[in-house]
């Protein structure tokens, strides 16, 4: 095995196997330089060496950095290389990310049981203002992540987070100030927009830290926060709403707010590649004093240009790639009957059981339980069948192999609605829709962790920017189909209310299946990565030779 690279470069592959670095294009000549004005042999040398240089900088310019002016990973082990990191180290950092992914969906809810205070206090009786001041907050969820999805893949996770925490906090002491009801539908959406971030980065995060077959777990603990916040929070905003006042749900969401960005500050690390190897190239630059050097992750693009397009990425992936659009309308279909859920139960038990406002809360526990099996069991079992897959395909990972999960929980949504629905309709003992609602948490688990983990998966250079792709769709479900709930069940009542979404969950039922088959085809032709940087990323992913050598191992990440 040939040992031909430097240490702190590595050679990317041929151009067959990966776009070259390009670098920055040399001072363009003046006419000076190539004019020949001269009979002299002197000026007739000059010329000529003048074109020489022309020439030796077009080539170098089409060749891309010399091979040893490229900064890489040092070796496979490199610690610098978030995967590499110590096992304490990486489960620190998921951590943070994890209370904070938990803490932004505990807000999106923990005052709804508060609600009728907030419309008695500021005198208003519209049902729509109702609904919408608390999915108001999940709508901006699809705009904080629209720009912090590039900004960290330009700058950096941990800024993005930290940034986003301190304005998520801001937003947060501003809904708790708020003196009429306008006031507090703008603080909502704001705290969302800021709330949103750790939700969509988080997928990316672990994607940087964890390999494939190691992300099942680290996923389930960051999966808790976007399902477990949502229904943590009622049950916690019931207490407070009823002891302590409304505000007080504003009180201790800045409390906890604090509480992270401190945390983050200090433990937080920096785990985009890209960043860590700019960083790098910074420093040895600084060190060596040549400044040819270029990270093999460099952006040929300027600054502006790079966040202009990293700001289209999301909105481009969405609508060109099917892969990406059917499963974030999927997923959004979901995640809006979530709030739907989160935002009909206290009126449903209310009326259907003369449930109080303390006791409201207690209704959201069959969603909460059906979510800690669904994490329970998906941690258990995605790795395990991603591995099972993989070496049956001859040690070849494949994307699609993070989906099955997905479809054989997938008709549990279906099935909770039809139960939750016609129990209730019939005012059987609360205690059985509450049941039905536990299928639904048991079955949201694996679509959430199964989607993020394919698109992680399938787009590996901007796992952010796909995965905010879906949070685009996912919010505004989560935002607008709550608006419906209580007209549905007005028209239609609990039972047919609630078939009819089960029907359009069933719908939704052969889009694993079709991507399990045909997912890999798709890929191929645009709907992920292109073909030729996903050959690329697992080849240099599972090269034992480049593992064992170093040479241009950039951990599965492409320019």
């Amino acid at each position: 095995m040939s040992k031909t690279a430097p240490a702190e470069s590595g050679d990317l592959g041929s151009g067959d196997d990966v776009p070259a670095t390009i670098a920055p294009p040399p001072r363009p000549l003046s006419p000076m330089d190539t004019t020949y004005q001269g009979t002299s042999d002197a000026e007739l040398g000059t010329a000529t060496t003048a074109l020489d240089r022309a020439d030796e900088n077009l080539t170098q310019q089409l060749r891309g950095p010399e091979p040893s002016n490229i900064v890489s990973w040092d070796s496979h082990t490199d610690p610098l290389n978030p995967m590499n990191w110590s096992n304490t180290k990486r489960w620190a950092n998921t951590g943070v990310i994890s209370v904070m992914t938990f803490s932004t969906p505990l807000a999106s809810t923990m005052f709804a049981p508060g609600v009728p205070l907030v419309m008695e206090e500021f005198q208003s009786t519209n049902m729509i203002l109702q609904t919408l001041v608390v999915s108001i907050f999940v709508l901006g969820f699809a705009a904080g992540p629209i720009t912090a999805a590039p900004m960290s893949e330009l700058y950096g996770r941990k800024p993005v987070y930290l940034t986003a925490n301190f304005l998520f906090l801001v937003f947060t002491l501003g809904c708790g100030l708020s003196t009429d009801l306008n006031m507090l539908i703008v603080f909502r959406f704001l705290a969302g927009c800021a709330g949103g971030v750790p939700t969509a980065l988080g997928g990316a995060s672990i994607g940087d830290m964890f390999h494939r077959d190691q992300r099942g777990l680290a996923m389930a603990l960051w999966g808790m926060g976007p399902l477990m916040g949502p229904i943590v929070g009622p049950i916690v905003g019931g207490v407070l709403a009823a002891n302590a006042g409304w505000r007080w749900a504003f009180w201790l969401e800045a409390i906890i707010a604090v509480v992270t960005l401190i945390g983050g500050f200090f433990l937080l690390q920096e785990t985009y590649p890209v960043v860590i190897l700019e960083r790098k190239t910074r420093r040895i630059i600084k060190e060596t004093g040549n400044k040819a050097k270029v990270s093999a992750l460099h952006h040929a693009d300027t600054p502006m240009v790079h966040f202009t397009n990293a700001i289209v990425r999301p909105l481009k992936t969405l609508f060109r790639s099917p892969i990406v659009f059917l499963l974030s309308v999927y997923y959004a279909v979901l995640f809006g009957y979530l709030y739907l859920f989160i935002t009909t139960f206290p009126f449903t038990f209310s009326n259907q059981y003369h449930f109080s406002v303390s006791l409201t809360g207690l209704s959201y526990l069959g969603l909460g339980c059906g979510i800690a099996i669904g994490l329970f069991v998906s941690g258990k079992v995605s790795d395990p069948i991603f591995k099972r897959l993989t070496e049956k395909n001859g040690g070849i990972a494949e994307p699609e192999y993070r989906l099955p999960a997905l479809m054989l929980t997938s008709p549990l949504i279906a099935i909770s609605l039809f139960v939750y629905g016609w129990t209730a309709e019939a005012k059987i003992h609360w205690i059985v829709p509450i049941i039905g609602t536990s299928f639904f948490g048991i079955g949201m688990i694996p679509a959430f962790l199964s989607i993020n983990m394919y698109l992680v998966d399938s787009f590996p250079t901007y796992a952010a920017s796909a995965i905010a792709a879906t949070k685009v769709f996912q919010s505004i479900g989560g935002a607008f189909l709550p608006l419906a709930g209580q007209p549905l069940y007005s028209a239609l009542g609990l039972g047919w209310g609630n078939s009819v979404l089960g029907i359009i969950a069933l719908a939704f039922f052969p889009v694993p299946i079709l991507f399990f088959r045909y997912g890999g085809w798709l890929r191929e032709r645009g709907g992920g990565e292109t073909l030729r940087e996903w050959r690329w990323w697992r080849r240099v992913r599972e090269d034992e030779e480049l593992e064992e050598c170093g040479c241009g191992f950039v951990s599965g990440f492409v320019r």
